[in-house]
Formats: structure tokens, C-alpha cells, sequence
């Protein structure tokens, strides 16, 4: 899959050759504080390689990079919901620090939602935020996202708790009938 986000930038499925840039952008604290635990800190060779070779098995795929011209930038995915939840889907995503505040992010997330919801049967998409994390909760509302709520308390992350907030975009497309 690839998806053009404009100034060279895009989006596309993952490449064994993207270990190198893996590690040397997703090996940095400032990055890994507004992600969950399970993305490992220090970011080493090892996980790099695990990341690729799960993410290049994945059916559907759902996970990416977002790369330059030259090489993989940062990562974006859908985790699909089951069960009562099928029809959802939440969107995470993260950039290299050197490519921080270039509006980089927001088109990744624009793309991805207009992408998402034209793939799949799904009715909405959420994303869940560190209330420490304030550029992604920009990034999220320039997207159509709406804020939905705050979980006090929610999240532990390096020893601080943090609340958390929960942002959703409702496919547009979908007509819909609420019981209410």
C-alpha cells in the first residue's frame, strides 16, 4: 500500500531494508514518552526486526510507515476492533523527532482516516491520547477528530500518572439511525 501525503512524504507498507531508520528514529525517549509501554524503549535491532517481520505477515495490513523520499520516518496503524466493536478501529502514530511540528503527522492522519474508512466497513475510528502529549491532540482535532473525553488518571507512563483523552471521527459516509 502507498498513499502520497504531499512533499514527498508518504505513506507505505513496511520494508525489511527500513530497520536501519526504524532504529535510529524510534530509539528516543522523547518519542517513546507519548506511546504506549509495548513499544519498546531503548528500540533495539532485535525489535526492529520483530516489528518488520510481524508487520509484513499482517493480513489485513493495517500497520505502515511514513517515510521521506529517502527513508522510513515515523509509523502509523489501525488496531480493528472485534466483537460488539467491529465497526471501529483505533489509529496510532508516531515521528521521528526531527521531523516534529512540519505538519508531517496531520496528513499521515488525514490520509490514513480517508483510507481507513473507504476499506473497510467501519463507522468510526478513535484515538487515544497522553493529556502530556498536547501536539497530538492538535495533530487528532486538525484531522475532523472530536474530543470525546478524559479518563483521569488513566495512564502510568515513566513513573508519572497522566490522564487520558479519547478523540473519535465518525465515518461521514455512513448513514446512520442511533437508539438512544
Amino acid at each position: 500500500m502507498q498513499l502520497d501525503i504531499g512533499d514527498s512524504f508518504r505513506i507505505r507498507s513496511f520494508a525489511s531494508d527500513d530497520a536501519g531508520a526504524l532504529i535510529r528514529y524510534a530509539d528516543n525517549r522523547s518519542v517513546w514518552l507519548g506511546l504506549r509501554d509495548r513499544f519498546p524503549h531503548p528500540y533495539t535491532a532485535a525489535d526492529a526486526a520483530a516489528w518488520l517481520e510481524a508487520s509484513q505477515r499482517q493480513e489485513p495490513e493495517t500497520r505502515f510507515a511514513i517515510a521521506s523520499a529517502k527513508e522510513l520516518i515515523g509509523g502509523i496503524g489501525l488496531e480493528l476492533q472485534e466483537d460488539v466493536y467491529r465497526h471501529a478501529a483505533e489509529i496510532g502514530y508516531w515521528l521521528g523527532e526531527p521531523f516534529w511540528g512540519r505538519g508531517i503527522a496531520t496528513r499521515a492522519v488525514r490520509a490514513l482516516t480517508g483510507w481507513a474508512f473507504a476499506q473497510f466497513p467501519l463507522v468510526r475510528i478513535h484515538a487515544r491520547v497522553f493529556s502530556s502529549n498536547p501536539a497530538s491532540a492538535r495533530v487528532l482535532e486538525k484531522c475532523g477528530y472530536e474530543a470525546e473525553g478524559r479518563c483521569r488518571l488513566a495512564v502510568r507512563k515513566d513513573g508519572r500518572w497522566l490522564d487520558e483523552l479519547i478523540y473519535a471521527r465518525v465515518n461521514p459516509d455512513v448513514p446512520l439511525q442511533v437508539d438512544q
